[in-house]
This record gives C-alpha cells, structure tokens and sequence, in this order.
C-alpha cells in the first residue's frame, strides 16, 4: 500500500526507464540513490524558496544507505517521498521512501545524512538559518535536536 506522499516535505513521480534494468532483470540498486538523489535535489530547491543556486555554501552528502525491499522493473512508475527526521546546528537527517505503482507498495527506503558545506573555506558550515527556517516552518519544533 503507498502512503499518502503528499504529507511529505518533497515527492516526486518518475517513470521506470529500460535502461535503469541489468544483468538480473531488475532496476540496478544505484538508480534507487539516483531516485533519492533527486528528491533532495527538490528538497533543497524548496528550502531555497524554489531555487537551486548555491554559491559559498553548498548542501552535500555526507552519509547514505538504502534497505531494498522489492525489485522494480520496466515499466512501472516510482513515487519518492523525503522527508527530515532530524534537524541538527550543522546536519539534517533524511528518509527517503520509494514507493512501485505497478506493485502499490513500498519498495526501498533510504537514510541519509546532509550538512551544509563551506566552499570558500572548504569546511562543514552551520546550517544556513534560511535552510532551518523552511524545515522548523513545514514540520514544527519536533524535528529539532
């Protein structure tokens, strides 16, 4: 059963390509962090009030895993939701569910950790008060560390 994905803070929609499939006849396990890697593309363009322009600092990866439960196959359609389960000073904690329409049920689920990042200083940097301020607006309080 898919949740209600329009409760999360970003979903998106994305069609099964041919070519995400390999040798075993399934979506290969990096196109799955390919699904994520643009929900949080889309997360920090709505923390960024719908832009995505980044100049001193930068969101970046710092930490990813992802748990398959189900294998996708052409075709299908992908529903991704991301949500922040914890807003730390100099990190946010995500979890990102990938859900199958063809098989109307959650198919993987990643976690992953992101900090903002001086690129003049080339260190971590706090994590901007705009960024914090769209997350604490969207989920409250309870997200906070």
């Amino acid at each position: 059963m898919i949740d209600n994905i329009s409760d999360s803070f970003v979903s998106l929609e994305l069609p099964v390509q041919w070519g995400d499939m390999d040798a075993a006849q399934h979506v290969n396990n990096t196109v799955y962090l390919r699904w994520i890697e643009s929900a949080r593309i889309k997360m920090f363009q709505k923390m960024s009030g719908g832009m995505y322009e980044f100049k001193k600092i930068v969101p970046i990866l710092a930490w990813q895993d992802c748990k398959y439960i189900v294998p996708v196959t052409y075709p299908d359609q992908i529903l991704v939701a991301m949500d922040i389960i914890e807003l730390l000073e100099d990190r946010v904690i995500c979890e990102g569910k990938i859900y199958s329409k063809s098989h109307s049920r959650l198919v993987a689920i990643s976690k992953s950790t992101l900090m903002a990042y001086d690129m003049e200083e080339l260190k971590k940097h706090p994590f901007p008060q705009t960024w914090r301020k769209s997350l604490v607006d969207f989920y409250g309080n309870a997200i906070l560390a």
